[in-house]
C-alpha cells in the first residue's frame, strides 16, 4: 500500500536528523540525548516539552517508531521511550534535504557574503 510522505517542518526535520545521529553514534535515542544533540549542533535553546510534543507528532505521522525500555531505578521506576526513524521517516528526511538543496542552488554568492 502506497503511503504519501508527510511534509516535515524545520524542527521536525532536525529531530529526525538527531535520532539518526544518535543511532549512527551508538547512542540510545531517547529524549535527553536527542535534545542535547539539538542544543549542541544548532546552538538553540530547546524546551523538553517541545521535543516530547514533536516526537509524539512524528510518531503519529509514521515517521518515527518508539519502544519502551525497562523501568529504571534512576527514573523512579519509570521506563524510557526509545525512538527510531521509520523507512517513511527516512524518505521525509531525504525530501526535506532535497528541497533545501534545490531552493538554495545558485545562492552561494549571496549566502556566503559577509554583511
Amino acid at each position: 500500500m502506497f503511503r504519501p510522505v508527510p511534509p516535515v517542518g524545520e524542527f521536525e526535520h532536525l529531530l529526525l536528523l538527531a535520532v539518526l545521529q544518535c543511532r549512527q553514534d551508538d547512542i540510545e535515542a531517547y529524549t535527553v540525548p536527542i535534545r542535547q544533540l539539538l542544543v549542541e549542533k544548532t546552538g538553540r535553546t530547546v524546551a523538553r516539552g517541545a521535543v516530547h510534543t514533536s516526537l509524539d507528532r512524528l510518531e503519529a505521522k509514521g515517521l518515527l517508531a518508539s519502544t519502551m525500555g525497562e523501568p529504571l531505578a534512576i527514573r523512579g521506576g519509570r521506563a524510557r521511550r526509545y525512538y527510531d526513524v521509520t523507512p517513511l521517516g527516512l524518505q521525509a528526511v531525504r525530501q526535506a534535504q532535497s528541497a533545501v538543496l534545490t531552493m538554495s542552488a545558485g545562492l552561494a554568492p549571496i549566502l556566503d557574503r559577509r554583511t
